[in-house]
């Protein structure tokens, strides 16, 4: 029942991140350097779809107001959510995290991306 649970949550990040990030596109996000945020949050693996629906809207309702910086999607694990936004400045980064009011625990650009896919 908790994967089950975990997968829930996973799902409805992942449609709060897609919408969000749809909403922010510019000619210009292709532009964009990738970066993985990560973020030390005590049980954040527990948090309800009303706690993830609130702190994505809390993270738009910041995002509205920045040019420069997409939230592209995060990730919930148990004591962690690793998120991933694009922008040329961790300036900005930084500033949406204060704004927010969420924590940074490193960012890390993201260089390349592979999968099941890079093999072929």
């Amino acid at each position: 029942m908790k994967q089950l649970k975990t997968k829930g949550v996973l799902v409805l990040v992942t449609v709060f991140s897609l919408v969000s990030a749809s909403a922010q596109e510019t000619s210009s996000d292709k532009e964009m350097k990738s970066f993985l945020i990560e973020r030390d949050i005590p049980k954040a693996g527990e948090f309800t779809e009303a706690d993830l629906k609130g702190i994505s809207q809390k993270s738009c309702s910041v995002l509205e107001k920045m040019k420069g910086i997409v939230w592209v999607n995060s990730y919930v694990t148990g004591d962690k959510v690793f998120c991933v936004y694009q922008s040329n400045d961790t300036d900005l980064i930084k500033e949406h995290a204060e704004k927010a009011g969420f924590p940074v625990t490193s960012i890390m650009e993201i260089g390349s991306v592979i999968g099941p896919k890079t093999a072929n």
